[in-house]
């Protein structure tokens, strides 16, 4: 729901599920953001850089602010997020559901997409605190 109309804002996990999305994508760290249904832009703020590893084995690190834009069943044009991918950091451009209801979640990286499963994410992790984004 938009600020300042005097409505109660959605959840953040609940938004996500709204779009088709797991509620975890985000660490449970989470919970301020802005989004704007016209265009839908997203912007998530964390209390610090962070870091969260997921049932998969797979690591994705956020900024303290991330923007996207939230479509239904996926994450494009993506800042502030990075996974860990051949043992380096990659920049996260876009997370996308393989189909609606479907049951992988695909990390786009420039090169790299990483298939993981939709169980990693269904729950709500708690983000580490890094040093750097």
């Amino acid at each position: 729901m938009k600020h300042g109309t005097g409505k109660t804002q959605t959840p953040l996990p609940d938004l996500l599920q709204r779009f088709e999305l797991p509620k975890g994508i985000f660490p449970k760290n989470a919970l301020n953001y802005e989004f704007n249904e016209a265009n839908g832009k997203l912007v998530v703020l964390l209390p610090f850089i962070c870091e969260v590893g997921y049932r998969d084995s797979s690591i994705v690190r956020f900024a303290q602010r991330v923007t996207a834009v939230l479509e239904k069943g996926k994450l494009t044009n993506i800042e502030g997020m990075k996974t860990k991918a051949y043992m380096m950091w990659m920049k996260v451009t876009s997370v996308v559901m393989d189909t609606p209801g479907g049951k992988k979640v695909t990390y786009i990286t420039g090169s790299v997409n990483n298939k993981r499963p939709i169980e990693a994410y269904v729950v709500m992790r708690d983000g580490i605190e890094a040093d750097v984004f």
